[in-house]
């Protein structure tokens, strides 16, 4: 069994594991969190041509999607 807020606990186990935010400005923002030792988690990429997102490994373990909405 997993300690609650751990990336591998299950789904009912008490703790934030990832949360999404959206953002206006994606490529700034990864500038500033990187600024801050924060990393990009397999690049940014974009979904039919509406959202620009990206994943940064967030504090102990958890994830945050960023998306930016296009157009």
């Amino acid at each position: 069994m997993s300690d609650p807020g751990q990336p591998d606990a299950r789904s009912n186990v008490v703790g934030i594991r990832n949360v999404a935010f959206e953002v206006e400005d994606l490529h700034g923002m990864v500038a500033r969190l990187a600024a801050d030792g924060y990393g990009v988690v397999g690049g940014i990429g974009e979904w039919e041509d509406a959202w620009r997102m990206t994943y940064i490994g967030g504090p102990e373990g958890s994830i945050v999607a960023l998306a930016e909405r296009l157009g």
